[in-house]
Order: structure tokens, then C-alpha cells, then sequence
């Protein structure tokens, strides 16, 4: 490129992914470079954050300049910063925040902090196929379930959360009381697909509202497999896997459905890393679903989400700081 100094640089950090991205104000991709830390933490069952955070201090310099490098760019082009302030992993949001800031203040340039939840929706704006406004909206990752009226590209409404466990939370301790790999949602997801979904009536919780609740799911599955010898247990894994995925699905669209009709049949769209999940994605298939490789976390959609958002100019955000949970 010309060293125009109309790219939007976004940086990714909230929780177990490096990510940087380069787009366009019209919201095209140029580059979205992600280094998981998924082998890392398998060791351990799930993310450490002390871990996270110390690999991202590794990753992120050579991350940005992969993601400059495949974009055929320079820092010269580069005309917004835009990074993950929160929610997410304090210790690993720090490190981006950082990494943002420096940037930003080297070269002059505003920055914008990105709410992390704003980010998967403001995937929804990128090309080649942008969503327009209004639509609900279901937000289901590791860490966040929600139901969301998007009214516009700067605002929004939540409608119902999780009152325990999110979605992905739940898939993630159910994987792992089934004795299978990390990352938990991939591969219970892989072993349901060889198991009956009505060998177990597993319940879904109806609470007040629009909102959800997974800790009795998990309890139930708890309870199952402890009713069932080793061999047993070895016999039946992908019955168990596909009929509590099934049970997590019923819950996740029978919400979103009810939702959706509420607000006079609004058209519906899925996002974060439970919308990678088959069966969810067959279940809503009428829905506009999140891109595969943009429902886990990534740079480009908090690249995109700034493009809605009004930047803090130089260098007034130097004293921005990151936070946990909202």
C-alpha cells in the first residue's frame, strides 16, 4: 500500500488468543492473524491466566507484524488502533491494552477501546455479506451467553443473560466430566455427532424471562455418569456427549425463538464460539450466522466493531485502563 492512513489496525487479547487484523473502513478484511494458546493450557484442562498472559507478551509484537506483513501494509497505512479493553482475562487484556497504546501514542494516532461483546456482533459487519441492523441477536461463548436487540450499529439492548454458567462453560465442564480433550465445545461437539441425542433426558432449565441457566444440565450429566460403571461409561460417551449437547441446543434456540417473537418476528443472528457448534448451527439454520473462523475470538471484529465507536485521540488514552467483567 501508499501509506494512506486509512486502516484500522485491531488487537485481540482477552483471554487465550493472540489476534491482530488489519481492516478497511468499509469493513474488508485485509489480514486476521490468530495464535491460539489451545495446546498450551490442554495440559491443564482449561486456560490459566497467568499462563495466557505471559504468551501474549510473547506473541503480540510478532502477531501485529504478521498481520501487517499479510496485508502487503505498513504502520504508515495504518490510520486507527483499535483493541479489547474487556470483559475477559485482566492480566491478558492488559498486555493488548499495552500493546495498543504504544502503537497508537508512537504514531500519533487515536485509539478506540472495544467492549469484547461488541466485538462478536460487529462481526456481523464485515464483508463480504455485512448484517444491517436491527436483529436479535445470540451471543453464546466460554464466557457470556446473552440475547441482544441490536437497534443499530452503536446501540443495543440485552435482553436475558445466564444466571450461572455460560454456554460454552457448560460445554467445556461437560467435556471434561466425559473425560475428553481441551478444547472442551470442539470435542464434545465431534463425539456427539456418533451418539444418540434421546439416549438421556437431560433437562433444560426455564427460568423467568428471557434468560438462561446451565448449572442443573451440568449436575444432571454429573449424576449420569456417576450412575454408570468405567466400561459402561466408555460404551455410552458419545450417547451422554450428544444428548447433553442436545439439551444445551434445546435451550440455547427455544430462548431465542421466544426472543425473536417478542420483538415481532425479528430476523435472528448467532455469534461467538458456541456458534461454531454443528448442531446449533443446523438448528438456526435460517438464522445469519457468524463466519467459522470469526465466532472465536479475533481482531477483526474489534476492528470492525471500532469503526461504530467514537475514537479517544492522542493521547488522551494512555490512561485507559482494562477491565474483567462489566
Amino acid at each position: 500500500m501508499s501509506g494512506t492512513g486509512t486502516v484500522i489496525l485491531g488487537i485481540e487479547t482477552s483471554c487465550d488468543e493472540t489476534a491482530a487484523a488489519l481492516v478497511t473502513q468499509d469493513g474488508s478484511i485485509m489480514a486476521n492473524v490468530v495464535s491460539s494458546q489451545a495446546e498450551l493450557h490442554a495440559r491443564y484442562g482449561g486456560v490459566v491466566p497467568e499462563v495466557a498472559s505471559r504468551r501474549h507478551l510473547e506473541l503480540v509484537s510478532p502477531v501485529v507484524r504478521e498481520a501487517i506483513a499479510r496485508a502487503d501494509a505498513s504502520l504508515d497505512d495504518v490510520g486507527l488502533v483499535a483493541v479489547t479493553q474487556g470483559p475477559g482475562l485482566i492480566g491478558a487484556l492488559l498486555v493488548g491494552l499495552a500493546a495498543a497504546k504504544a502503537i497508537a501514542w508512537s504514531r500519533r494516532l487515536p485509539l478506540v477501546p472495544v467492549d469484547h461483546l461488541d466485538g462478536h456482533v460487529a462481526s456481523l459487519y464485515l464483508q463480504p455479506a455485512p448484517l444491517e441492523p436491527p436483529f436479535l441477536c445470540l451471543l453464546a461463548s466460554g464466557g457470556h451467553t446473552m440475547l441482544v436487540d441490536v437497534e443499530s450499529h452503536s446501540s443495543r439492548r440485552v435482553l436475558g443473560t445466564t444466571l450461572d454458567d455460560a454456554a460454552g462453560e457448560a460445554f467445556d465442564k461437560g467435556a471434561r466430566l466425559l473425560g475428553l480433550g481441551y478444547p472442551g465445545g470442539r470435542e464434545l461437539d465431534r463425539l456427539a455427532r456418533e451418539g444418540d441425542p434421546a439416549a438421556f433426558d437431560f433437562p433444560v432449565a426455564r427460568v423467568p424471562g428471557l434468560d438462561f441457566s446451565f448449572s442443573g444440565l451440568k449436575t444432571a450429566l454429573l449424576y449420569a455418569t456417576r450412575k454408570l460403571s468405567p466400561d459402561q461409561l466408555e460404551r455410552r460417551r458419545a450417547d451422554l456427549a450428544a444428548s447433553y449437547q442436545r439439551a444445551i441446543v434445546r435451550a440455547l434456540v427455544e430462548r431465542t425463538r421466544e426472543a425473536a417473537a417478542q420483538l415481532g418476528g425479528a430476523p435472528i443472528a448467532v455469534v461467538g464460539g458456541v456458534a461454531a457448534n454443528s448442531e446449533l448451527r443446523e438448528a438456526l439454520a435460517d438464522a445469519a450466522l457468524a463466519p467459522l473462523e470469526l465466532t472465536t475470538d479475533n481482531a477483526a471484529m474489534i476492528a470492525s466493531a471500532a469503526r461504530f465507536v467514537e475514537p479517544v485521540q492522542y493521547p488522551g488514552y494512555l490512561g485507559l485502563d482494562a477491565f474483567a467483567s462489566r
